[in-house]
């Protein structure tokens, strides 16, 4: 298995990278995404994940280590290929993909052409909890967020508020505010009750 390989570019094209090391000419398959961060450069180093079946050798190479990460959690889900994962990570940024799934966006995911709802339901309810676990600040904040919301809500429900008014009211006020405490919040949501 190779981790990753530098080298020379020698042709470049929008699904597909030749690098040249040592005098051998390695074919990777590439996103989109990937190519427009080495085009116009002479060398690049790419992250590479290895595909051997019985007709054929592949690789297939990233720019980045997230995006490789992004890669081999979609081709573990069933019915997700290299190809269609690929595929993906063409239509959306890694960090997209991630955010999508975390948050359960069917809809984003079934707008990338070979993806359909239950490919998309299959893949959030398959990766939410591997893809929450990367540790990116993103995510932190965002586990942050719900902890503070968790203890507003309960806050209000205790002093007699219907909870599912109250968890639409703190939505609506985190998505104006993301860094509230959790006084703050229970708070503002008291004056828009």
């Amino acid at each position: 298995m190779y981790e990753y390989i530098t080298g020379e570019i020698k042709e470049i094209y929008p699904t597909y990278i030749v690098l040249e090391n040592s005098g051998i000419g390695f074919f990777i398959n590439i996103s989109v995404n990937t190519y427009s961060q080495v085009t116009g450069k002479e060398q690049c180093k790419l992250y590479i994940y290895e595909v051997i079946r019985e007709d054929a050798h592949q690789l297939y190479g990233f720019f980045e280590k997230k995006e490789r990460d992004i890669f081999l959690h979609l081709i573990s889900v069933s019915g997700v290929g290299a190809n269609i994962a690929r595929m993906m990570l063409s239509s959306l940024s890694a960090e997209e993909i991630q955010n999508a799934i975390i948050q359960g966006d069917v809809h984003l995911l079934k707008s990338i052409k070979g993806i359909g709802a239950k490919s998309a339901q299959r893949i959030i309810v398959d990766l939410r909890d591997k893809v929450g676990k990367t540790g990116d600040n993103e995510q932190i904040i965002s586990t942050l967020n719900n902890t503070i919301k968790d203890e507003a809500l309960s806050a209000l429900v205790m002093l007699g508020f219907p909870k599912a008014k109250v968890d639409k009211l703190i939505n609506n006020i985190l998505k104006e505010q993301k860094d509230l405490t959790v006084e703050d919040l229970v708070k503002e949501s008291l004056k828009r009750i």
